[in-house]
């Protein structure tokens, strides 16, 4: 039997059992969710296709283990004792990125600093020489966390996170990460067999995500890893990785759904078809003009409606009440469209009263620093609308506030 790796992955803070779920799919085993990511085990080949096929996770690492590390001296003896001789070599570069939390030191710089020189200082006295630094695209990428005196060293099996897929050429302001917004089609349900519509697309990536998954596409299938690259692991992963890679451009399909993207601002939608020809999915997501409180007739059938609207700062002037007003009309254009699910990622706690709507699905999640709500609304059985509430009528719904304050 295959030897099994003891892996963590990260994921944006309230998606962790999404990505668990993912993990289970993609054969991984002894799976646990932690806060910010999902403890597995897993096989090289299996964890290679945890890295070319997850959605939702951000990195994948290689845990080397947990140390007390008091002061300076302490962090330095607490590296110093890792075998690296075993996963480095005078050939190979390599990277530290360290983040802190509750910690003596001000800065990572200096953590990564001391981390760097504990390593290179034990291969001097194991290789007779040491390995250069490369913070630019590291051979292999040690992942250095300090909470308080406890240390975690791990090193990085992919390198650039996966959230990097490629093909955000063009941004927009306040962007939304390609992994969160696989996730919010997972919670949502999504499988790429039923229309997808995001009436507010900014840069496109809810539609390109949802053309990914409609496409059976393996997110990961247009890049490198970083385990291809170390020294002792790499010639394997890069032979598997070979097969694997064949395998998932065998089993993409052909998309049979509409995928529709639309924005009212210009700018977003020419970044959001730039992005759509990078993605290679120009004949699969559909791109338009609209406005998302006048939305228009969508096709028939139904489907998803997966938008994340703008949270206060991108709408202009008219503060908190033209904020409200806007997602009042909103709430009135979505309702106007029979047979459709309606999900939205909300940031801000005035939403969900000015929709005029209650949700039957309520999850908490985190689009970067800014605490969100992702608000399912569905219709009952027997009714054609979407959401729930009559028109027009503004119900009075108790703001959603997240469990966790702290970034």
């Amino acid at each position: 039997m295959a030897e099994r790796l003891a892996l963590f992955a990260t994921a944006a803070r309230g998606t962790e059992d999404l990505l668990a779920e993912e993990l289970k799919e993609l054969g991984a085993k002894r799976i646990r969710q932690d806060r910010g990511g999902v403890r597995f085990m897993a096989a090289l080949d299996e964890a290679l296709n945890v890295c070319l096929w997850s959605r939702i996770a951000m990195r994948v690492l290689y845990p080397l283990g947990e140390f007390e590390a008091p002061g300076a001296q302490g962090l330095y003896d607490a590296v110093a004792s890792v075998p690296w001789e075993e996963h480095l070599t005078t050939n190979v570069t390599f990277a530290v990125d360290a983040n802190l939390k509750d910690t003596e030191h001000a800065h990572s710089g200096f953590v990564a600093l001391k981390v760097k020189d504990a390593i290179v200082d034990r291969l001097r006295t194991k290789l007779g020489s040491r390995p250069d630094v490369d913070t630019r695209n590291p051979d292999v990428s040690v992942v250095a966390h300090l909470v308080k005196e406890k240390l975690s060293l791990s090193l990085d099996l992919v390198g650039d996170p996966l959230h990097r897929r490629g093909y955000r050429v063009r941004p927009t302001p306040a962007p939304l990460k390609e992994n969160l917004a696989a996730a919010l089609l997972r919670a949502a349900g999504y499988t790429g067999q039923e229309a997808l519509v995001d009436p507010m697309c900014g840069s496109g990536t809810i539609v390109i995500e949802g053309g990914l998954i409609a496409r059976r596409r393996a997110p990961g299938i247009g890049r490198s890893f970083a385990v291809e690259r170390w020294p002792h692991m790499g010639p394997r992963a890069r032979e598997l990785l070979a097969d694997l890679r064949a395998d998932a451009r065998r089993n993409e399909r052909k998309v049979e759904v509409p995928i529709l993207g639309f924005d009212k601002s210009e700018e977003a939608l020419e970044a959001a078809d730039r992005n759509v020809k990078a993605a290679k999915l120009g004949e699969e997501v559909q791109l338009a003009e609209g406005d998302a409180t006048k939305l228009g007739p969508l096709p028939e059938g139904g489907g998803l409606i997966l938008t994340n609207p703008p949270y206060g700062d991108r709408l202009g002037s008219g503060g908190q009440k033209g904020m409200k007003t806007f997602y009042f009309k909103l709430g009135d254009s979505l309702r106007a469209l029979p047979g459709w699910k309606v999900w939205v990622l909300s940031g801000n706690p005035a939403f969900e009263s000015a929709f005029h709507a209650r949700p039957a699905i309520r999850r908490d999640v985190w689009n970067g620093p800014i605490p969100c709500t992702l608000l399912g609304y569905r219709a009952p059985a027997g009714l054609s609308k979407p959401v729930l509430g009559a028109p027009g009528e503004s119900l009075e719904v108790a703001p959603v506030r997240p469990e966790h304050e702290d970034k």
